[in-house]
């Protein structure tokens, strides 16, 4: 199924896409939860009663068009990104040393966390963040946590995905607040609180598509357009580590919960290896195969860029 958020005249609401309609949920379960982070957390008999009502021939539909789509979970509990999960993305970001010849074995999984307010609606605009000069794209496969889990194995990690979504996880790759500063030991690596966490700043859907109706996530299709032109081009074959290891990975180091996404990384092409970063009004179409497609816009860049710590702010 894929299972949507938007708002329906004004209102908050959630239901299941088929074709160009949408079969709202609390239209026909008024009793049932009210959005889709609570069917998460209710779990499998919750999915199995909208298939029911789904399934009934007279129930009626909304068309696709007349509702505004929203993030499939507007507000996760949490989000996580992973570093360099594409060998080629890695290459490409010159990083002064290749991967070794079997990166699963001899790396290990780099998660981040990013806060709740990075995430965006798809058709949504990208708020120019007022602290960097350059903004950049980059497509991921995301996963949808669907029950609590901690400490398991990547087998037992993918009985605890829900669902899949598209993650498009911009990037700041430049911080005016560090220009005409003292170099720190240290501060030299990118700073992915600076680099990631910018309101709006990780738009994702157009909507979740459960697990078994993606199948095999590690052969999909994924490609993200910069204004109609392809930048990147890949396949979810390509990553280092697959989204079960890297479920199982995250599960270590906290406790997931249902509705938590982690976005599984990047593959090459992004603006920062070609000089080509992205402007002001510039249309990001990230896509993948079984999913759809997620389309964002760029705001323009601020008036004044932010410099901190000034003698009027003392």
């Amino acid at each position: 199924m894929k299972l949507a958020s938007y708002y329906r005249q004004a209102e908050p609401s959630f239901g299941v896409v088929v074709g160009n309609r949408v079969f709202d949920v609390p239209q026909h379960w008024p009793d049932g939860p009210r959005n889709l982070l609570e069917v998460l957390r209710i779990g499998p008999e919750a999915i199995g009663r909208i298939r029911r009502l789904l399934g009934d021939s007279s129930a009626q539909t909304l068309e696709l068009a007349d509702v505004s789509l929203r993030a499939p979970i507007p507000d996760p509990p949490k989000l996580l990104g992973l570093a360099v999960n594409y060998v080629e993305h890695h290459r490409e970001c010159n990083r002064g040393q290749d991967l070794p010849d079997n990166p699963r074995r001899h790396t290990s999984p780099r998660p981040f966390l990013m806060p709740g307010t990075a995430v965006a609606d798809p058709g949504a605009q990208i708020p120019w963040p007022a602290y960097s000069r350059q903004i950049d794209y980059e497509v991921e496969l995301a996963v949808v946590i669907g029950r609590e889990c901690h400490e398991m194995t990547p087998e037992q990690a993918a009985e605890a995905i829900a669902g899949y979504t598209i993650a498009n996880d911009i990037s700041a790759r430049s911080v005016t607040h560090a220009q005409g500063r003292a170099v720190r030991p240290k501060d030299d690596f990118f700073d992915w609180l600076h680099g990631k966490g910018a309101d709006g700043f990780c738009p994702m859907g157009p909507w979740m598509v459960t697990a078994d109706e993606i199948g095999d996530p590690m052969n999909l299709c994924i490609q993200c357009r910069v204004n109609g032109e392809l930048r990147q081009d890949a396949n979810t074959r390509m990553m280092i580590f697959n989204v079960w290891e890297l479920v199982a990975f995250c599960g270590r180091l906290m406790t997931l919960l249902p509705g938590d996404i982690i976005a599984t990384g990047t593959p090459s092409g992004v603006g920062m290896a070609s000089g080509r970063l992205l402007a002001g009004g510039d249309v990001i179409a990230c896509r993948i195969e079984k999913i759809g497609e997620l389309v964002n816009t760029l705001g323009p860049p601020p008036d004044d860029f932010y410099t901190p710590c000034q003698p009027s702010e003392a």
